[in-house]
């Protein structure tokens, strides 16, 4: 067992010493220190006297560890620290007034590009925060029957949602579809009475949509003004409802849309026309998403433009903090299910024939969706990645996803989230964006500024360390004209190109690399790095011959890629001994006695020889039978 821990603890070793050789290998090809702080894991040092005699200014970008082994101190490293500031946090606030569900409410961000950073953000869920209802119908004459209750629902809606917050407002507005074929008639008769003879009267023309009441607290108001409203009809069995939707979503103004809690309510008994079914009845051109309301506040163009997408109303609703519920028979209950499913903050609740079960199912599915919290980012530049992490209140813990999700929060419940920021380039100026939670009108504020500029403190004009020639900044020198080197300390000639020239005399030949490849030409001398030596550093102390898995068998030097070999040594790896003390019997005994060769300080018997000194012969009863 304490075996195994201590190759656990030599793997860790090895795998942190990994990291930190593969940040030394990208910080060491960085020239500035400007370059150098915009690399993850690199820092730069300022320090006057850090490098050694033509050692290059990559030298100064390592690892803060690293650096700290070369001696440089802590002061004299320019290491960037990402930070969060925290702007503006307001405290929980429920009741009356000014909500507070959302902490904080501002930060600023300081990062390192490539450097994760992480904040929290946390939610409580609170009473009292308005809402503002509006209730959007079919008016197709199928839904005849629930007209009638719904004109008397607005006091009980109103008295409903008060049991969550003491400001309701409530509004309504109704839809049929697009005056055109094949949705509706368009005989002259049927255009200004759609319905039925048996409908006594009681019937209007057609329209796609209409803002009956905009939002408002007063619940005699809606039901005076829901009451004057008589049913419509249409030829096919889906509805404008899309068109309804998106109107009743961008028309702000005339909805009278508060910075509350927005919720639409679609009752609907069919199903709905979405994009490209505006072909049928020669209507091409996309839906623009504007509000197209006249006066009488009727949907006046919706023979102009085709029925929204899926996609496009989510993103509209989405952008407008509007929660969906929608309201519908059971027979297509499985359809908008499945709508909702590509909605997000919307529910379905099925609706009976008379829509008399309408108030409860609002209660429930306004519950349903004030229990899920999604938290998620807007406006965020390209270059910055955010993730999520939640902590929920129901015990559920997530971890990295594209955003924060708790579902089951109830009131006084309190959410957090670990939301982690990194930047992949620099910025070029200040960023701002927004995180939200989906459908609530709070928000969290967040400025980016990227850390990707030295500030060594250190900028000195005809600095005595550049010999009087240049200025020193960030412990480089930029020399003067007429100076060059690390130290401006060469003298550029009037002649031809200073900088080849000096180059040519650390070349071994004109194809070859500077100083081979493994050193600085420093004034038209070669300063090698690491163990190369040589005029060009062209010499590597180990790339010699190996003997017993030691260059120069160790009994050597080697120069150059040959070995000099210690006196009583010889051969390409020093390996052959040139004594030949082991060759003889005696002080003076003949060399393997005549019957062989002495090679290394050992004997090479002759045929029919051997033994150590040769002396012993094979098969003797057969040569001297």
């Amino acid at each position: 067992m304490k075996g195994m821990w201590l190759m656990i603890v030599l793997l860790l070793h090895c795998v942190e010493l990994k990291g930190i050789l593969g940040a030394q290998g990208i910080c060491q090809l960085k020239t500035s220190c400007t370059e150098c702080v915009r690399t993850p894991g690199c820092a730069w040092c300022v320090k006057k006297d850090f490098l050694k005699g033509g050692e290059p200014n990559e030298r100064r970008c390592d690892t803060p560890e690293a650096l700290s082994i070369r001696n440089c101190s802590l002061e004299e490293v320019i290491n960037p620290q990402p930070t969060t500031e925290t702007i503006w946090d307001k405290e929980f606030r429920s009741g009356p007034g000014a909500v507070v569900q959302l902490r904080p409410q501002s930060l600023h961000l300081k990062l390192r590009v490539g450097v994760p950073q992480s904040f929290e953000v946390t939610f409580k869920r609170t009473e009292g925060y308005p809402i503002d209802l509006y209730y959007l119908m079919d008016f197709s004459y199928s839904m005849k029957d629930d007209l009638q209750n719904v004109k008397k629902l607005g006091r009980q809606i109103l008295s409903t949602l008060r049991n969550v917050t003491s400001t309701v407002r409530i509004g309504f507005g109704s839809f049929v579809d697009k005056v055109a074929m094949p949705y509706v008639s368009t005989v002259k008769a049927k255009l200004a009475y759609p319905c039925s003879a048996s409908s006594n009267g009681s019937c209007q023309p057609n329209f796609t949509f209409k803002n009956v009441l905009p939002l408002t607290e007063d619940a005699g108001e809606f039901e005076r003004r829901v009451s004057q409203e008589k049913i419509s009809a249409n030829l096919d069995p889906p509805e404008s409802g899309f068109d309804a939707i998106m109107q009743a979503t961008v028309c702000q103004k005339e909805i009278g849309w508060g910075q509350v809690s927005r919720i639409i309510v679609y009752t609907s008994d069919n199903s709905f026309h979405m994009a490209g079914d505006g072909k049928l009845g020669g209507i091409y051109q996309p839906n623009d998403g504007k509000c197209h309301l006249n006066s009488e506040g009727v949907h006046d163009k919706g023979a102009i433009y085709d029925y929204p997408s899926v996609a496009h109303l989510s993103e509209v609703l989405s952008a407008n903090n509007i929660k969906l519920i929608f309201a519908v028979t059971e027979e297509f209950f499985p359809n908008y299910e499945a709508l909702s499913e590509l909605i997000p903050q919307s529910v379905v609740g099925v609706l009976k024939g008379d829509s008399s079960n309408v108030v409860q199912l609002i209660s429930e599915a306004y519950e349903n969706l004030s229990s899920i919290i999604l938290l998620q980012h807007m406006q965020a530049p390209s270059s910055l990645e955010l993730s999520y992490s939640s902590s929920c209140s129901d015990g559920v813990h997530t971890l990295g996803q594209k955003r924060g999700e708790c579902n089951n929060v109830r009131i006084n419940d309190q959410v957090n989230f670990t939301v982690t920021l990194s930047s992949s380039a620099c910025l070029p100026k200040k960023e701002m964006f927004i995180i939200k939670p989906r459908g609530i009108n709070e928000v969290l504020h967040v400025t980016v500024d990227t850390l990707c500029d030295c500030d060594c403190q250190d900028r000195e004009e005809q600095s005595s360390y550049c010999s009087g020639n240049g200025t020193l900044s960030c412990g480089l020198c930029s020399c003067d004209e007429g100076h060059m080197g690390q130290q401006c300390e060469c003298h550029q000639q009037q002649d031809g190109d200073t900088t080849l020239t000096l180059e040519a005399l650390c070349r071994q030949m004109n194809s070859s690399l500077v100083c081979s490849g493994h050193g600085s030409c420093d004034c038209g001398r070669c300063v090698c790095r690491g163990h190369y030596t040589g005029h060009f550093c062209h010499c590597d102390p180990t790339s010699c011959s190996r003997h017993g898995n030691m260059i120069c068998g160790g009994r050597g030097v080697c120069n150059c890629g040959m070995c000099e070999c210690y006196g009583d040594f010889s051969g390409p790896a020093c390996e052959c001994s040139t004594l030949v003390d082991q060759c003889q019997t005696g002080d003076r005994g003949p060399l393997c006695t005549h019957h062989g060769r002495c090679k290394c300080n050992q004997c090479q018997c002759d045929s029919g020889f051997f033994g150590e000194h040769c002396g012993k012969l094979e098969a003797p009863c057969q040569k001297y039978q």
